[in-house]
């Protein structure tokens, strides 16, 4: 992957105004002004998609995009998930096991770190399938705030399977960089 050097560019702008944008998702969400929120989550998530596009075919990749991008998506799919398991509008379970993949994946992230494991960290086909069910999840709860109906619980099962697909996946992936480093140290 070839990166810019100029960290202060078009997709790291957008990223950063993601980031600044969550709060103003959380305080729709708690006045429960639920097509606002929608409104808002729906620009956030087209915008991460349009921060990719111009990163990847603008070549403007950057290592503080690699930090700033995720950080966003996660700060506003982690807010939009706990508020709305708060607000009763998706099932808690749902959230638990939504942040509890992202957990695991930070604390691999950490311990790769903390013990100079040398790792990259890559997005899988898995994960972006997860996201796009995440997203799905959330816009569709933010339209029909506790309708339950067929629709919404099925995305919210394809949203469940993926994420605990998602999270095996992430724990196999770290198991084999361990695997990987161990027999690099082996004489």
């Amino acid at each position: 992957m070839k990166q810019s050097n100029n960290p202060i560019n078009i997709p790291n702008i957008i990223s950063i105004a993601r980031i600044l944008v969550t709060p103003v998702f959380i305080l729709l969400l708690i006045e429960q002004l639920f097509f606002q929120a929608f409104l808002i989550f729906a620009m956030a998530a087209i915008s991460d998609g349009v921060d990719g596009f111009i990163a990847r075919h603008f070549n403007q990749r950057t290592e503080l995009g690699a930090y700033l991008d995720p950080i966003a998506d996660k700060l506003l799919l982690t807010s939009a998930f706990i508020g709305l398991a708060i607000l009763q509008i998706i099932p808690s379970w749902l959230t638990i096991i939504v942040i509890t993949r992202d957990i695991i994946i930070l604390l691999g992230i950490i311990f790769f770190i903390l013990t100079k494991i040398d790792f990259t960290i890559e997005p899988r086909i898995i994960s972006k399938f997860t996201t796009v069910a995440q997203l799905a999840t959330i816009l569709l709860s933010l339209l029909r705030n506790n309708s339950h109906d067929t629709t919404q619980i099925v995305i919210m099962g394809i949203t469940t399977g993926l994420t605990v697909i998602s999270g095996i996946h992430y724990i196999f992936i770290g198991f084999r960089i361990l695997q990987d480093n161990a027999g690099k140290s082996d004489p």
